[in-house]
């Protein structure tokens, strides 16, 4: 009995440390300025500005607990050979296994710490950090000082840096930025969202990151929702998505300009392990893909239905879905599990359309949507490319 109340006081701990995350500003030093004076807004009010265009990198995947190994070619997923972006926004789930040590002990930065140092090799085309000392990187994760940071030596417009990570337990978010944009990206802040008592142990929930890139304000939320094949469990994935929606809250800044919101920002993604399955029984499913009628069976698409019915994520868009479903796979294997009777899913987990990226607003548009065919995971992560237009200011 004693040890059941050590494990509940463990973690109500655990519930008020996330809650506490909740709305955090990453850039604390601009939180302590002085609030400007009229004059400088009036300032602002009068400047001009004029459009550009920047390419933006969105990508998921739902790592099922699996640590990556040094040498997993990240070029297969992040495609940069062909497809050269200026930010890169990656978003992981079940990062580390949902055990009592991840959940109720400290933050386990070992393994995105790892992903961290894999992302920036590719980025950069160069040999992945060592592994030193046993199981510590060269590189820690930490948060880049946007406004101290000079390129150095060597570095140059096609040169990519981490500019910001947010670990919350499973879920991870980390965004990399050429180095020339580093001086105009600004206001960086995160909040958090845990959804039910999974949400609260780490597993279900958002971390959410916005910055201004110029004088456009951007919002990525990285997001795992419940998971379940019944009629329950889309309504419940359903009421994930509108209380991040809710109570997801930025910081406002001194003179309360800036959006607080996640709908409230110029350019909206959401990427994550959504969970939305397929409306049919798992052989006609597994029928149709390999007949790659991928129009049929999205039809019966739990997350296409919701949107064309506007009972979740009103207003928002998703590119053409024309790749096989991303969950669930045999380890390491092509093939789906309950694709034999060898096979058969005992849970009922036919495949699915699991991991998706979607957007919201205007000035966005998508370019590119597939998915990556690393059998890392049970999970394929997706990706998606948009070009997206900002506001800059002249004098």
């Amino acid at each position: 009995m004693q040890s059941f109340k050590l494990k509940e006081s463990k973690i109500m701990r655990k519930i008020l440390t996330i809650d506490s995350f909740k709305g955090e500003n990453q850039n604390s030093s601009e939180a302590r300025k002085e609030t400007p004076s009229l004059n400088q807004a009036s300032a602002y009010s009068r400047r001009r500005f004029y459009p550009q265009t920047k390419k933006i990198f969105v990508g998921s995947w739902n790592i099922g607990g699996i640590t990556p190994p040094k040498n997993l070619d990240m070029e297969d997923w992040l495609d940069t050979e062909n497809n050269s972006a200026d930010i890169y926004v990656l978003g992981f789930q079940e990062i580390v296994p949902l055990n009592a040590a991840n959940v109720l002990g400290p933050q386990n930065r070992k393994v995105s710490t790892k992903w961290n140092s894999l992302i920036g090799a590719a980025l950069n085309n160069r040999t992945p950090t060592k592994v030193v000392e046993g199981d510590k990187v060269a590189e820690s994760q930490k948060i880049y000082p946007l406004k101290e940071h000079i390129c150095a030596e060597g570095e140059h417009g096609r040169d990519f840096q981490c500019i910001i990570s947010r670990q919350m337990v499973g879920m991870f978010i980390t965004i990399w930025a050429r180095c020339d944009l580093y001086q105009t990206i600004r206001h960086l802040s995160v909040s958090s969202v845990g959804c039910g008592i999974m949400g609260y142990l780490g597993n279900k929930g958002s971390v959410s990151i916005r910055f201004y890139l110029h004088e456009t304000s951007f919002c990525f939320v990285c997001s795992h929702l419940a998971s379940g094949g019944k009629e329950a469990d889309r309504r419940q994935r359903n009421v994930n998505a509108t209380d991040i929606l809710s109570r997801t809250i930025f910081t406002s800044g001194p003179l309360h300009d800036r959006p607080q919101k996640i709908i409230d920002h110029d350019r909206i993604v959401w990427l994550g392990d959504l969970n939305y399955r397929i409306y049919m029984p798992n052989s006609t499913t597994q029928r149709l893909i390999k007949r790659r009628e991928w129009e049929t069976l999205l039809k019966h698409d739990q997350l296409k239905l919701e949107l064309m019915e506007g009972n979740v994520f009103q207003g928002w868009h998703e590119g053409a879905i024309e790749f096989p479903p991303t969950y669930k796979y045999l380890p390491n294997s092509k093939d789906y599990l309950g694709c034999d009777q060898q096979h058969t899913s005992k849970n009922g987990r036919s495949p699915a359309w699991c991991d998706r990226i979607i957007w919201f607003g205007k000035g966005m548009r998508q370019i590119q949507y597939n998915r990556s065919e690393s059998r890392l995971s049970d999970h394929r992560p997706v990706r998606a490319i948009f070009t997206a237009d900002i506001k800059v200011g002249g004098n």
